[in-house]
C-alpha cells in the first residue's frame, strides 16, 4: 500500500497493492492494523454505497460535530471526480478543495478526515461508490455546501454535460454562509 499526501492535513490518497493475474485480481481494501501503522486511526462503523449515472453530482455533504465523519472512498464500478473541501476554520487550507479521479480500474482510495465536506461527479456511464465512515449518519447534523459556490470555483469535470443534482443539493448555502462548527 502506498500513501500519498495531498497538501491538506490528514487528507490522503491510498494506492493499495493489487495482485492481478489471468483469473482476475485480489486486493485488501481495508485493514485497521495496516492503516494504523501508516498513521491513519480510522475505525469504520457504517458502510454506504451509491450508484449514479453520468453527469450526477452529489454533495458537498458533511455532518456537524459531534456527529462529524471521516470517510474512506473507493469506486467499485466506473469513474468519478471526487472532491474534498476543507471546512476546518483554523486550517491553513480552509476553503480550498482537493479533487481526484477515482476509478474501479486503479483501485485508488481517498481518505477524508473529519472537518471536510465531500462530493463527487460521475464521469462514466455508471459509477458505484463505497464509502466507509467512522460515525453513524445523523439527520439532524447533516449539512451541505453549494456545489456551484463561485468562491470555490470547483470544476466538476463534466464538460458540456448538464449536471444532474438532487433537489436537496440545490438549496445548500455558499461556504461563507454554511452552518459550520469546525
Amino acid at each position: 500500500m502506498e500513501i500519498i499526501k495531498t497538501g491538506f492535513n490528514g487528507l490522503l490518497v491510498i494506492e493499495p497493492d493489487v495482485f492481478a493475474d489471468k483469473r482476475g485480481y485480489f486486493f485488501e481494501s481495508f485493514n485497521t492494523e495496516s492503516y494504523r501503522r501508516v498513521g491513519i486511526d480510522f475505525i469504520p462503523v457504517q458502510d454506504n454505497e451509491s450508484r449514479s449515472s453520468r453527469g450526477v453530482i452529489r454533495g458537498l455533504h458533511y455532518q456537524l460535530k459531534p456527529h462529524d465523519q471521516a470517510k474512506l472512498i473507493r469506486v467499485i464500478e466506473g469513474k468519478i471526480f471526487d472532491v474534498a473541501l476543507d471546512i476546518r476554520k483554523e486550517s491553513p487550507t480552509y476553503g480550498k478543495w482537493f479533487g481526484i479521479e477515482l476509478d474501479s480500474e486503479s483501485k485508488k482510495q481517498l481518505f477524508i478526515p473529519r472537518g471536510f465536506a465531500h462530493g463527487f461527479s460521475v464521469l462514466s456511464e455508471v459509477a458505484v461508490i463505497l464509502y466507509k465512515v467512522d460515525s453513524l449518519y445523523n439527520k439532524a447534523a447533516e449539512r451541505g455546501i453549494d456545489l456551484a459556490d463561485p468562491a470555490l470555483a470547483i470544476d466538476w469535470k463534466l464538460g458540456t454535460i448538464t449536471p444532474l443534482v438532487s433537489e436537496k443539493d440545490t438549496y445548500h448555502p455558499a461556504l461563507s454562509q454554511a452552518d459550520n462548527n469546525f
